[in-house]
């Protein structure tokens, strides 16, 4: 190897390395930002439960929320895609509708269904009906809006989607939503269909720390051999 590329090789490694570094520090930064989100999340969670009937002046996401309506199961969600203990299955999104809010709904996500191709499911089976006037206690999530608007999939005549939309709902639905659902919790005096689960957990590590060593490895890496081929060019 001539000298010239020796050089080039050597510069190359370097700054792969800085490079690897730089990249390392931000997977930190962003562990450092996901701890501080989390627990902020962790301390709307222990709050007092929240009556909702409407966002007002206080932000119920996160927060442990009780509301009381009647279901309307004429305009239920199935979404799709989804498991629980290595089971497949669906999880019913069903409008509750709440004199409180005049005529805007909340979407309750009532639980987990299994299926065996974790899509199909009679949203219109009486098997899952819970009739009068319902108590409903979870947590409150935000339902967002992306450009595949949920990604509504029609089969046998019915629709399932892979996620909320809050826009495509807010066209479809015959009225208003709030930019919020109720992750319905468990409760024994809930029937055993469907399965309510318990709110997501707060990882405080997810991928990042382990991202941010492997960086650091490839820097150590780059630079032991810039050091090699910098040694057989003495």
């Amino acid at each position: 190897m001539s000298p010239k590329a020796r050089y080039t090789l050597i510069a190359g490694l370097l700054l792969f390395a800085a490079v690897a570094v730089r990249l390392g520090i931000w997977q930190l930064h962003r562990l450092r930002e996901r701890q501080a989100a989390n627990a902020s999340q962790a301390i709307l969670r222990a709050e007092p439960e929240l009556a909702l009937a409407g966002r007002g002046q206080v932000n119920p996401i996160q927060r442990r929320v009780v509301v009381t309506g009647v279901y309307d199961r004429t305009h239920e969600l199935v979404l799709r895609g989804r498991a629980l203990q290595g089971d497949p299955g669906v999880s019913l999104v069903t409008p509750l509708r709440v004199p409180a809010l005049a005529d805007t709904a909340v979407l309750v996500e009532r639980g987990f269904v299994p299926t065996p191709d974790a899509v199909r499911l009679r949203p219109d089976s009486g098997a899952f009906d819970e009739p009068d006037t319902r108590i409903v206690r979870g947590i409150a999530l935000p339902i967002t809006s992306g450009d595949d608007r949920g990604a509504p999939l029609e089969h046998d005549g019915h629709t399932t989607w892979r996620r909320l939309d809050l826009a495509a709902l807010r066209a479809q639905l015959p009225y208003p939503v709030l930019d919020v659902y109720v992750l319905q919790t468990p409760d024994t005096a809930l029937p055993q269909l469907p399965r309510r689960r318990d709110a997501p957990a707060l990882d405080d590590e997810g991928p990042h720390r382990s991202y941010a060593i492997q960086w650091f490895a490839f820097a150590t890496m780059a630079v032991v051999f810039a050091g090699i081929f910098g040694r057989k060019g003495r």
